[in-house]
This record gives structure tokens, C-alpha cells and sequence, in this order.
């Protein structure tokens, strides 16, 4: 991801007058997110870029509101550039902590105690795009690791996100690579197809071992795809006419990229030290996130270059989920992407995390993302959407001829005007709030249905992992308190069942940064003024 262009181009929406912006009727975002710190104008009036506002280094850390009307529990996250993962109460103090050898991804604490994360492979030899993992790994509550499995070689890598089973399998996004003539022979337009060939995303079930795992279930997005350029391949068709197909041409145009600009990105921490010119674009999809329903047997995937979530059958075996049995049930967020409009405000834009909001919770059964962006909001700001899938009584859902799948509106949203442009993620609570993390930022809040804060937190962990070459895991600097995603653990889960929960005495430190990492941003600012 071109971090540094994206951001100059957000802060070129600020050059938009007040009154114009008051004009959208969205939150106000002149208290928090983009700030007159953040972006400023010089005497000709040009925007000004504060990279180092942005990723708010400066901001103070830890607990900024600690209101009554929140649930008793604990909140779990881990750094992006940490190898630890931090329980903390809701005092901010850490509780707990559990250390691995790598760079994270996502985490999840189980019922027995078992703290399951993903893992970047340091010595991937492919597929060098963001949220790079490989590698799967679990410990005991008492920080010793009792599993791993690995994925991550020239035909296949895990990335982002996977999701634990009731059964104990794990379900997981992974990359598979196809040549420049695989994407030419599907459709593909040559001038959307890099040299390096393109990357469609897998989901794999694994089945763990005592020594890794056994793949026993797939799903290949490739195997699903519809063209409307060539007549004369067999897997061309309207696309208004198939939703359940995937446009194999939706998404972004090929990025310009020549060696000066990535070696500017690699420099910043914006791209692998492993990174070439050829393989920029390849990751046609970025899928970034997974969840399983287990009374659907259904699996919903956040798939951010198209801006929208897909629901998959986990039922058919794998050589009917090649067929039409494992073509999309269910889309919704981008209906451009199969030929309708998408109207500006409603849907989502660049989204991370999904998840069913669960039995017994308000909103349940429905579905919640965190948008980063809301379409067409000029200055941007990120929002957490809240829909109701058109769910039939057979598991199927409804959708009516020539019209893209509903509902046409999200059911609740929540905004306070923060802009987070990447990661992050949202979690109903039983109590109807909703746990928010900024992930860029390192800011976590729990707000009411109203919109009301009830409690804030910012980390003050960064960390020390470094790739071979020497630098961060991407998004790396300066987004040094970044985290991917948090996760509210109520006291009452039966992970925390007679455990030792006392405050770490001492704590852990907060982090030092270095100013050598944080000098090229605070160049790049002095090089835009």
C-alpha cells in the first residue's frame, strides 16, 4: 500500500471551506482525527502534511475515559510491531501478556485458555503485499507454545485473518499465485494483469496435528470468477445477471510504480524489503478478514479492494465448491461491482473485520463491519455499519431480479468523526455497545448505541520486531502504536475461569521510540510544505 501517496491525497480534501463541509452533514471531524495539527495550509493556501500527527505519535497514552455503564472484562490486542499480545483490564493495566518469536496478525483467546495467533513468516519467499502471516500459532495461558502451522512458499501464503471452529479446525485466507497467461486466459484486461501474474485469494480448512495440519476443505475465489469482455471464453456473462459471480476486472487500475517510488515505500515501511516493481497490484482482492456461523454452516470474508463482504456455503465438499455450489450466496457493500450503482454514503468503503453479531446480543444475526472510509465524504472519516443480511428460512438469501442484493441502508452506524484509513475493527457487546478499534492510531473506545463514549483507551505499546533486512512489518512507521485488531474478553469467559488476574507488577513499560524511524516522516512533511 502507497501509504504516503493516500494520505496526500486525504489531505487534499481539506482543502474544501468550512462551510462546504458543514454542507455533507456528517460528523464533525475538527476535534478528533483530522485536525488543524494534522493538516494545515501554508500562505498559498496548499495543504500541509503532518504524517506524524496523523499517526497521532504525539497524542497522550493510555485510559482516557473509564465511564460506570461499561461490562466487566478485558480487552486483548497485539502491536503490529510487537511480538506480544497484551490482556488489559479496564484501567488500562495489563493483566496478562504472551510472547512469540514473530510479527503478529489476529488473535483469539479460546474457551481452554489457549491463546491462538497468526504469525508473519519472516522468510516468505512470495506474495509481498500487506498483511503478510504464514504462520499459525497457539500457546498455553502460561505462554508456551504447544502448536504452529505453516503456509508459506512460492504457490501459497496465510494472510490477514483466520477463524477457530467449534470443531477445532481453523479457517483460513491464504494467496495462490496465477501467471500473467492464467489471468489472460480468464478474462482478465492485459492492462490490469502485472508482470508478476495475480493473487486471488483461497480459503483453506485446516485440521491441526501434533506436527502442523491437514488441509481438508478449499475454496478458490479463481474458480468463481465472470468476465464481460470476450465472448469467446466460457466464462463470460452479464454481470448484472450473475451477482453470485465475481467480476474478475472489479477493483482498482494497475498502480504506476518505477524503482525510485518503491524504494521511497520500502525505505518508509510502506512495502516488503522483498517487494519489486512486478508484483505491485497483484493482490486483486486483499481479503483482510474471515468469520464462521456455525448454524449457517456459512463463511463471511471482508474483501477490501472491492469494498464489499461475501458470504461462502461451507457445506459443499471441495470439488463441488469449485462449481456453481461455491459461488457467492451473498454480497454487500459495492453493488458496482456486478454492474449497479453505488450510491455515496450507504455501503462500505475499504473495509476491515466482519462479524454476526451473536445469539442473544442486541442486533443478533446481524452483520457489522468497520468501514474506513464512507463513500464519497469529503474530508473523510472512518465508520463502524451495522446491516441486516436478507437472510430466507433456507439459508439462501433474497434477492430481487435486477436489483443488487440489500438492504439498501445500514440499520446503525457509528462515527465520531476519526479517520483510520486501514486495519481496525468493531465487536458488539452483550450489553449492545460496540467496542471500536482505531487501529492505525492505537486508540480503542467502547461507545453506546447513542454514540456516547463510555470508555477510551490508547496504547502506549509499540515494539521491537524487525524483518532480516532491518526493517518494521509493514504498516510499520510511523504508525508505531498501531493494532490491527482488539477484542473484548468478558470476565465471565471461561478462559479466565481461577485465573491470576492481577495487574503485572510492575507494568510494562511504555514504548521508546526511535527518532531515526520517525525522521523520514517528519521529511516527507517538510518535503510537501
Amino acid at each position: 500500500m502507497k501509504l504516503i501517496g493516500l494520505c496526500i491525497a486525504i489531505f487534499l480534501l481539506l482543502a474544501c471551506s468550512p462551510d462546504e463541509a458543514a454542507t455533507t452533514g456528517e460528523p464533525s471531524v475538527s476535534d478528533k482525527g483530522m485536525t488543524e495539527e494534522t493538516a494545515s495550509k501554508d500562505s498559498a493556501g496548499s495543504p500541509e502534511l503532518d504524517m506524524i500527527a496523523f499517526a497521532a505519535i504525539n497524542e497522550p497514552r493510555g485510559i482516557r475515559v473509564n465511564k460506570p455503564d461499561t461490562l466487566d472484562g478485558y480487552v486483548l490486542f497485539t502491536p503490529m510491531l510487537s511480538d506480544i499480545t497484551y490482556l488489559i483490564n479496564r484501567a488500562g493495566q495489563v493483566v496478562h501478556t504472551w510472547t512469540s518469536e514473530y510479527a503478529p496478525g489476529n488473535e483469539y483467546l479460546l474457551d481452554d485458555g489457549h491463546l491462538v495467533r497468526s504469525a508473519r513468516d519472516p522468510h516468505a519467499p512470495r506474495f509481498n503485499g500487506g498483511g503478510q502471516a504464514g504462520r499459525i500459532e497457539k500457546f498455553n495461558f502460561a505462554g508456551e507454545r504447544t502448536w504452529s502451522y505453516q503456509l508459506a512458499n512460492l504457490n501459497n501464503l496465510l494472510h490477514h485473518d483466520f477463524a477457530v471452529m467449534p470443531n477445532g479446525n481453523l479457517l483460513a485466507i491464504a494467496w495462490e499465485g496465477k501467471t500473467p497467461e492464467e489471468a489472460l486466459a480468464a478474462g482478465m484486461a492485459p492492462e490490469k494483469i502485472p508482470q508478476a501474474g495475480v493473487w486471488p485469494d483461497m480459503i483453506i480448512e485446516i485440521e491441526p496435528t501434533p506436527t502442523g495440519g491437514n488441509i481438508v476443505w478449499q475454496w478458490h475465489a479463481w474458480d468463481h470468477m465472470i468476465q464481460d469482455r470476450d465472448p469467446q471464453l466460457p466464462n463470460y456473462g452479464t454481470l448484472t445477471d450473475n451477482p453470485h459471480r465475481i467480476d474478475i476486472n472489479a477493483g482498482p487500475e494497475l498502480p504506476e510504480v518505477d524503482e525510485q517510488t518503491l524504494a521511497h515505500e520500502k525505505a518508509t515501511n510502506q512495502a516488503p524489503g522483498t517487494a519489486t516493481i512486478h508484483d505491485r497490484g497483484c493482490d486483486m482482492h486483499h481479503s483482510n478478514a474471515i468469520v464462521y456461523n456455525a448454524e449457517l454452516d456459512q463463511i463471511a470474508i471482508s474483501v477490501r479492494e472491492l469494498s464489499e463482504i461475501w458470504i461462502i456455503d461451507h457445506a459443499p465438499a471441495t470439488e463441488q465448491a469449485s462449481g456453481p455450489a461455491g459461488d457467492l450466496l451473498y454480497r454487500w457493500g459495492n453493488p458496482a461491482n456486478y454492474g449497479f450503482a453505488a450510491p455515496d454514503g450507504e455501503g462500505l468503503e475499504h473495509q476491515h473485520d466482519i462479524r454476526w453479531i451473536p445469539e442473544g446480543y442486541p442486533g443478533a444475526g446481524n452483520l457489522m463491519a468497520f468501514s474506513n472510509e464512507v463513500r464519497g465524504a469529503a474530508p473523510p472519516y472512518s465508520q463502524v455499519v451495522e446491516f441486516v443480511p436478507p437472510l430466507n428460512p433456507d439459508g439462501s438469501y433474497q434477492i430481487e431480479p435486477g436489483q443488487p442484493f440489500g438492504p439498501v441502508e445500514a440499520s446503525w452506524t457509528f462515527s465520531d468523526g476519526f479517520f483510520s484509513p486501514f486495519i481496525s475493527g468493531a465487536q458488539r457487546l452483550a450489553n449492545g455497545n460496540t467496542l471500536v478499534n482505531f487501529g492505525p492510531q492505537g486508540r480503542i473506545v467502547e461507545a453506546t448505541a447513542q454514540g456516547e463514549i463510555v470508555w477510551e483507551y490508547w496504547s502506549p505499546y509499540s515494539g521491537e520486531v524487525r524483518m532480516p533486512d532491518g526493517s518494521h512489518p509493514q504498516p510499520g512507521a510511523p504508525f508505531m502504536y498501531a493494532a490491527f485488531r482488539a477484542s473484548f474478553i468478558p470476565a465471565t469467559h471461561p478462559a479466565l475461569t481461577g485465573r491470576n488476574l492481577r495487574p503485572l507488577d510492575p507494568q510494562p513499560a511504555p514504548s521508546k521510540l526511535r527518532e531515526h524511524e520517525l525522521a523520514p516522516f517528519r521529511m516527507a512533511q517538510t518535503a510537501v510544505r
